[in-house]
């Protein structure tokens, strides 16, 4: 199992990697797809947002495609920051963090 620290780490792992990058590197395309690394984040973002959803017993909503991709690590941190704040269970930190380490070796 996954604790909070765990996934906060690998979160942080994750925005290190992709913080300082500008507009031409997030609209490459990601390893071995045909989606750009700014598709590949934002898929990471929905889908930790619909687990922090879930956890709260809440409906799921779509996280907005903001216009400009440098904003794609805050809204990693704070959708995160949201499952974590919701208790979600041990197995549910577990996936989420194995989303981000897959999305990490895609990118």
């Amino acid at each position: 199992m996954v604790s909070a620290a765990e996934l906060e780490r690998a979160v942080q792992l994750l925005v290190r990697q992709v913080g300082h990058w500008e507009q031409p590197r997030w609209g490459a395309t990601a390893t071995g797809g045909n989606a750009s690394r700014a598709d590949l984040v934002h898929r990471l973002v929905q889908e930790i947002a619909n687990l922090a959803a879930d956890a709260e017993g809440e409906p799921r909503r779509t996280v907005p495609r903001l216009d400009n991709d440098l904003a794609l690590p805050d809204q990693l941190r704070v959708v995160t920051a949201d499952l974590v704040a919701a208790g979600a269970a041990p197995e549910v930190l577990a996936r989420a963090a194995a989303e981000v380490a897959a999305t990490r070796s895609a990118l």
